[in-house]
C-alpha cells in the first residue's frame, strides 16, 4: 500500500482517547508541543465505560495528585460531579479519599471541549494500523487507511480496545466496548514492530436499569456529604458548593433467591464456560465470582447509583456479570427494590490485550522501543484514576524526552503515583492491578489532603502549573509555616489565601500536628531508604559473575535491568539478601574501575 503522509509532521501522538489519553495530550499541548490525538471515535472522547465515578479509597488520592501537577481529571470531574464523599471519615486523615459520582455525559463533553481549546493539540478520528519503528526508535504511525504521521514519540493509551471480544454467556463477538468496534491491527505491530509481549486479561460491566422502575420506598438512601470537598485545587470551594446539586445513590442488597438462580446457572455465565480464560479484577469480581468465592456469605451490597442529571438510567454497581440478557433480567428482579426494575443496558464481559509493564521503564516508555510510552489500561491497570496517572505521567515524560529534560519519577515516598508505577514497572502482574492505600508504605505522609504540598512544585517547574496560581500556592504554603511555627501568628481580617481557605490552612495544620511524631520517624526511614535508592548500578553490570545470585534472580535482574538498589530491591522474587550481594559486587566494581584509570 503506497504510503502518503497527512497533516504534517506532530511532535508528539497520542493513541486512544480515554482516560489516560486525555491527560497524555493535555500534558503535550500545555508543554507547548504540537500533538496530535488519534481515537476511533471523537463522539466518545474521555468516556466513562464502566461506573461514572471518580475517586475513592486510594483513587482519590492519585486525582488529586494529577490536580496539583497540572492535569485536568480534578477540574472536569468537579464540574461533572453530581454526588461527593469523603471515604473512611471514621478512621484517620491517612486513609480519607474523596470520590465523587459524575454525569457521565457531561463529563464527556466538558473533557472534549477542553481538548479542543487548545491550540497545540489536533484531534484526528481514525484507527491507527501501525507503530512506525527504524532501529528501536519510534518514527509515527500508519493509519488503517495507509497514511503515515510522523512524530518524535508515539504514546499509547488504547484501554480495552486491543483485540477487545465481548461475551455474553455462550455468545461473543469482536469489540472495545458494546457496539464499539475493537483495534484489531495494533496489537500486532506492539508485538512484531516494537518487541512488546502482549497477554490478556478480562472485566465485566453490571446492567443498568430504568430510574422510573426503581422501588426506592424499599431502599436505603445514600447521600453525599453536606460540606463537600472539590478534588481539583483550582475550585473555589465555597462558589462551587453554592451551585452543587447533589443527587442521592441509593443502596440494596442481593439475597437467598439471587445467590440461587446465580448457583443454578453458574455454567451459563462467560465468566465460568472456558471461554473467558484470562484474569479479572480480585477486588471488582463478577457478581458469578463472588457466590463463587464466597459460598457461605448470604448477601452483597449492590449500590444503585444516577448516570447524569438528565438521564434515566441507574448503575448497578456490585453487579458485574457475563450472564447473558435473560438471566440478567432474572437476577436483577431478584433484588429488593427492583422487582419490576427494567434494564436499559445489560452487563457484559470484555477480553482484551494487555502489555504486561514489567517491559517498561519507571518513566512508561517502553524498553524496547525508545519514544515509545504506554499508559493506562493497556499496561494491566483497572480504573480510571490509575489510568490518568499514568496517561499524566506518559505525557510529561515524553514532553520532557522532546525536550532534552531529566525526566520525571515520583519516589514511593512522594505520591501514590509513584507506588502505582514503582509497583506495575518492577513486580509485574497476573491480575489487573487496581490502587489501595495499603500498597503505599509512607500514606502517612502522601494523604490525599496534602497532594499541592507534596508535587505542585514539580507542576510548576515543567510549565503545566501557571505562575498566577503557583503565586497563590506559596502565599498559602507560606502562611502554613508561620502559623505552624508561631500558632499566634497575626492574620488580618480579610487575609486571602484563594482558592484555599483560612479553613484549610487550619485542618492541614491540624492533621500535621496530629501525625508530627509518625511523620517524622517515616522521614528518618526514608531518608535511610534513599541511600539505597539513589545508589546506581552500573549499566554494563553483570550479574551472571555473581555465583551468590541464584538463576530466578539472575534471569529477573537481567531482564528488568534496574537502575538503581531501590528499584532491585522491589523487584519479585529479588531478596534483602540479593541487594546486599548486589552492593558489595558494585563497590568491588567500582573500586577496580578506579584502579583501572590509576
Amino acid at each position: 500500500m503506497k504510503l502518503n503522509n497527512i497533516n504534517g509532521n506532530y511532535r508528539v501522538i497520542v493513541v486512544g482517547a480515554g482516560h489516560a489519553g486525555c491527560e497524555a495530550a493535555m500534558a503535550c499541548a500545555e508543554m507547548r508541543l504540537q500533538t496530535l490525538l488519534v481515537t476511533l471515535n471523537v463522539d466518545f472522547i474521555a468516556k466513562m465505560s464502566c461506573n461514572p465515578a471518580i475517586g475513592g479509597i486510594a483513587k482519590g488520592q492519585l486525582v488529586r495528585e494529577i490536580d496539583a501537577m497540572g492535569g485536568v481529571m480534578g477540574i472536569i470531574t468537579d464540574l461533572a460531579g453530581l454526588q461527593f464523599k469523603m471515604l473512611n471519615r471514621s478512621r484517620g486523615p491517612a486513609v480519607w479519599s474523596p470520590r465523587a459520582q459524575c454525569d457521565k455525559v457531561l463529563y464527556s463533553l466538558l473533557m472534549s471541549k477542553l481538548l479542543q481549546t487548545k491550540k497545540m493539540l489536533n484531534i484526528l478520528q481514525s484507527e491507527v494500523k501501525r507503530i512506525l519503528v527504524k532501529n528501536n526508535i519510534t518514527y509515527g504511525i500508519q493509519l488503517i487507511t495507509g497514511e503515515v504521521i510522523h512524530s518524535e514519540v508515539v504514546i499509547v493509551t488504547t484501554g480495552t480496545f486491543l483485540n477487545g471480544i465481548i461475551y455474553l454467556g455462550e455468545s461473543y463477538f469482536n469489540g472495545g466496548r458494546f457496539n464499539e468496534k475493537s483495534s484489531t491491527l495494533l496489537s500486532r505491530s506492539l508485538l512484531d514492530d516494537c518487541g512488546l509481549h502482549l497477554d490478556r486479561f478480562k472485566t465485566t460491566t453490571p446492567p443498568r436499569v430504568n430510574s422510573y422502575s426503581i422501588n426506592y420506598s424499599k431502599l436505603n438512601s445514600q447521600l453525599g456529604d453536606t460540606d463537600p470537598t472539590p478534588f481539583s485545587h483550582h475550585t473555589n470551594v465555597l462558589s462551587w458548593r453554592k451551585n452543587l446539586k447533589q443527587l442521592p445513590c441509593w443502596l440494596t442488597y442481593t439475597n437467598e433467591k439471587t445467590h440461587k438462580l446465580i448457583k443454578d446457572n453458574i455454567h451459563l455465565s462467560s465468566i465460568n464456560i472456558g471461554k473467558v480464560s484470562s484474569k479479572s479484577p480480585r477486588y471488582c469480581p463478577a457478581i458469578e465470582e463472588k457466590i463463587e468465592r464466597y459460598p457461605d456469605k448470604e448477601s452483597h451490597r449492590i449500590f444503585i447509583e444516577p448516570e447524569g442529571y438528565t438521564s434515566n438510567e441507574m448503575y448497578l454497581n456490585g453487579l458485574y456479570t457475563g450472564f447473558p440478557f435473560y438471566l440478567q433480567k432474572q437476577i436483577v428482579n431478584s433484588i429488593v427494590g427492583l422487582e419490576q426494575a427494567s434494564i436499559i443496558r445489560y452487563g457484559y464481559a470484555i477480553e482484551y490485550d494487555y502489555v504486561n509493564p514489567i517491559q517498561l521503564d519507571s518513566t512508561l516508555e517502553a524498553r524496547t522501543t525508545k519514544g515509545l510510552f504506554l499508559g493506562g489500561q493497556i499496561n494491566g491497570t483497572t480504573g480510571y484514576e490509575e489510568a490518568a496517572a499514568q496517561g499524566f505521567m506518559a505525557g510529561v515524560n515524553a514532553g520532557l524526552s522532546i525536550l532534552g529534560k531529566d525526566k520525571i519519577i515520583l519516589s514511593r515516598s512522594k505520591a501514590y503515583i509513584g507506588v502505582l508505577i514503582d509497583d506495575i514497572t518492577h513486580k509485574g502482574m497476573n491480575e489487573p492491578y487496581r490502587m489501595f492505600t495499603s500498597r503505599a508504605e509512607f500514606r502517612l505522609s502522601i494523604r490525599s489532603d496534602n497532594a499541592d504540598l507534596r508535587l505542585m512544585d514539580i507542576g510548576h517547574s515543567i510549565n503545566l502549573i501557571s505562575d498566577k496560581m503557583y503565586k497563590k500556592f506559596q502565599k498559602y504554603k507560606t502562611t502554613l509555616k508561620q502559623l505552624y511555627i508561631n500558632d499566634k501568628f497575626y492574620i488580618k481580617k480579610n487575609y486571602v489565601v484563594r482558592p484555599w481557605s483560612l479553613n484549610k490552612v487550619q485542618e492541614e495544620l491540624n492533621i500535621y500536628k496530629k501525625y508530627e511524631g509518625y511523620i517524622k520517624i517515616q522521614e528518618n526511614t526514608i531518608k535511610k531508604l534513599q541511600k539505597n535508592e539513589q545508589k546506581k548500578i552500573p549499566e554494563y553490570f553483570n550479574y551472571n559473575e555473581i555465583n551468590s545470585l541464584s538463576s530466578e534472580s539472575k534471569q529477573i535482574l537481567n531482564k528488568i535491568k534496574p537502575k538503581t538498589l531501590g528499584e532491585a530491591s522491589r523487584l519479585k522474587s529479588i531478596t534483602a539478601s540479593d541487594v546486599a550481594i548486589i552492593n558489595i559486587y558494585i563497590e568491588k566494581f567500582q573500586r577496580e574501575k578506579i584502579i583501572k584509570k590509576q
